[in-house]
């Protein structure tokens, strides 16, 4: 029996749990438009991981917003078989990645599993795929060089260890060839390879061709095709840089490879206009160029290692001006435009020299191979500068002596910028053949 100096205490804590909203571990989808799902509950925070319960299975999705007091919800699945009332149960995390050195060889998709056939091997350990970048004060300053194995980046195009680049190309101009020289030869300890939005053919012609066995060997690589929804394509990108990271903090020297940019950020602008987000420049949401330096600034130097990172952008209509082009070319530390006039001709690789630039190669290389780099581009350009009138009969000899030389030296300074898809080459053979080409 309640006493009355008790009764008075008892009536406050009644009152207080009747009026306590409780956590919600489930909730239940109410709409589905285009592809997001809106659920009452669960109580979730952005980027939880939710499971979907259906009769004959479980589809997973990830908290991308809210509206009012609906729960905004992208499958990373099928949308089939989701109903109103489906049970929306939240997991109370982000998701994870596999990483370890057992993922060597490996094909995973872009949520980090398996689809090379086998089973992931045991002793594999979890990797957020969300993480902040190193600490800007923490991050050692780049001063060792990274060699590709290809003669006009070793030579002109010096990559750093740390160092984050952009390869710039238009479809079909030759940005997987070269991904694939680079990754075969270069001296990173591992690579860890990303395909966003890729033909389903690509990938074993990628592996197959490009990479070949030696590359594969030494590489992970995680692909999301692109008839995957926009949040598994977005992950694919993450994914493959919390494996980079799981690297670099066992001290190694790793080359992250990412193909493309551009797709991972129309992903993400399908994401964003899903939710309601108001379109900017070419439809792009805000939250694209939000993301891009979250992403990229992952990449570098830390005090346990490096992650080299080398980021494709698919320029349209060949324009490298567009947003994304222009605004991944902001973050990162250099870049490689690869001219479809050279691949017209042949030459390969078709990469555009006076068009390229990397930031931090005079940190890595010696003044001697610094100025034969500097004479190199002189003698380009000056040879671009009077390469129309040689062409039409219009140029004469003795006109500028800078022009002459360029006109006799060009040949030898063109054969060296080409090389075969197998060919690789150290990077003391390099800089010989730089010099004879020089002073040719």
């Amino acid at each position: 029996m309640i006493s009355t100096i008790e009764l008075p205490e008892f009536n406050r804590l009644q009152k207080a749990i009747s009026e306590t909203k409780w956590i919600q571990g489930e909730g239940i989808v109410k709409d589905v438009v285009g592809l997001v799902i809106e659920s009452a509950g669960p109580q979730a925070c952005i980027g939880d991981w939710c499971q979907i319960i259906l009769p004959n299975g479980v589809v997973d999705a990830e908290v991308v917003g809210f509206r009012k007091d609906r729960v905004l919800l992208m499958p990373l699945g099928d949308l089939a078989g989701i109903s109103p009332g489906s049970i929306v149960r939240c997991m109370n995390r982000s998701f994870e990645s596999p990483a370890g050195h057992g993922l060597l060889g490996r094909v995973l998709d872009g949520l980090g599993r398996p689809i090379d056939g086998s089973e992931l091997s045991k002793g594999l350990c979890k990797m957020p795929t969300l993480a902040s970048p190193p600490n800007a004060m923490e991050r050692p300053p780049i001063s060792k060089a990274i060699t590709t194995g290809v003669k006009a980046i070793d030579g002109f195009l010096t990559f750093g260890e740390g160092q984050r680049l952009g390869i710039f190309a238009g479809s079909g101009v030759g940005k997987s060839t070269l991904m694939g020289m680079i990754a075969c030869k270069s001296s990173a300890d591992v690579n860890v390879i990303c395909l966003v939005g890729e033909r389903g053919r690509e990938l074993r012609e990628f592996i197959e061709n490009d990479l070949g066995k030696e590359g594969l060997a030494k590489s992970v690589v995680v692909c999301a095709t692109s008839d995957q929804p926009a949040l598994v394509r977005i992950k694919a990108a993450f994914t493959a840089t919390a494996i980079a990271e799981y690297f670099r903090n066992q001290g190694k020297s790793v080359l992250l490879v990412m193909d493309s940019v551009t797709r991972f950020a129309m992903a993400q602008r399908e994401v964003g206009l899903s939710i309601g987000e108001p379109p900017s420049t070419k439809g792009y949401t805000p939250s694209v160029f939000a993301l891009l330096p979250k992403l990229i600034e992952r990449a570098g130097t830390s005090k346990l290692g490096s992650i080299t990172g080398l980021y494709t952008v698919l320029v349209e209509g060949d324009d490298h001006d567009e947003p994304i082009a222009d605004a991944t070319r902001a973050i990162l530390d250099g870049h490689i435009v690869l001219s479809r006039k050279l691949t017209s001709r042949g030459h390969y690789p078709p990469i555009d020299v006076l068009q390229s630039l990397s930031r931090t190669m005079p940190l890595v290389v010696t003044p001697e191979h610094n100025e034969l780099a500097r004479q190199g581009r002189e003698t380009l350009a000056a040879y671009n500068d009077v390469e129309d009138l040689v062409s039409i009969g219009a140029y004469k000899t003795g006109s500028n002596k800078q022009s002459d030389k360029a006109l006799k030296t060009f040949p030898a300074l063109n054969s060296f910028l080409m090389q075969a898809k197998n060919e690789s080459q150290e990077l003391q053979e390099t800089l010989v053949e730089l010099q004879k080409a020089v002073n040719a």
